[in-house]
This record gives structure tokens, C-alpha cells and sequence, in this order.
């Protein structure tokens, strides 16, 4: 099984920052080198935002975030991050960590994720 949880979420004007993280658990966490951050917004399908390897470090991310958002992670921590700069009212969802094997932005791929965190952007 793999564990995910999700912080750092919150309200936050536009043009504001955010970082959230990702933890990670489980006996099987290590099958899964691909982590993903997904956004589902009131009405709207849940999109990828950005994903990276835990291997090689290589990232994804969606145009809508692109020079804004950067995903990193801690291997040593099994945390993964996504830095938010530059928040924009569209930004606001809920955000998912999840865990998968390839680098893919269908969110049915990723068996594994965590339970979301809010990010509120206002105007």
C-alpha cells in the first residue's frame, strides 16, 4: 500500500505564493517512480499540473502553470513539492498528490493518492 498526504494548502490573494508537499508512506511506495499533482476545480474534471520522475528528476507541466509552478522533490524524505508562485483565481482547486508509474497526465493512471488540500485564490 501507498500513502499520501497532502499540506500547505490555503487562502491566498492573487499574485501570492504557495507551497504544498507531499508525503509519502507505505511498503510498496518504491514501485511507483512517478509522482503527480492534480487540481480539480467546483464543475471541472480533476487535470494534471505538473509531474516528475523520482528517478531521474525529469518534470511535466501543464501549460496553465508553466513558469509558475515548479514540482520538486526529497527522495531521502519521500516528500515531493509544488512551489505555486504567481497564483491566479483559475488556480483555485483542490489539489491531489497521487503516485504512478509513468509519466502521463491522465489522472486514472496514478493508482495512488492523497486525500486534497484547498487552495483558495482570491481577487
Amino acid at each position: 500500500q501507498v500513502q499520501l498526504v497532502e499540506s500547505g494548502g490555503g487562502l491566498v490573494q492573487a499574485g501570492g505564493s504557495l507551497r504544498l508537499s507531499c508525503a509519502a508512506s507505505g511498503r510498496t511506495f518504491s514501485r511507483y517512480g512517478v509522482m503527480g499533482w492534480f487540481r480539480q476545480a467546483p464543475g471541472k474534471e480533476r487535470e494534471c499540473v505538473a509531474t516528475i520522475s523520482r528517478s531521474d528528476g525529469s518534470t511535466y507541466y501543464a501549460d496553465s502553470v508553466k513558469g509558475r509552478f515548479t514540482i520538486s522533490r526529497d527522495n531521502a524524505k519521500n516528500t515531493v513539492y509544488l512551489q505555486m508562485n504567481s497564483l491566479k483565481p483559475e488556480d483555485t482547486a483542490v489539489y491531489y498528490c497521487a503516485a504512478g508509474q509513468l509519466m502521463v497526465v491522465v489522472a486514472g493512471a496514478y493508482p495512488y493518492w492523497g486525500q486534497g488540500t484547498q487552495v483558495t485564490v482570491s481577487s
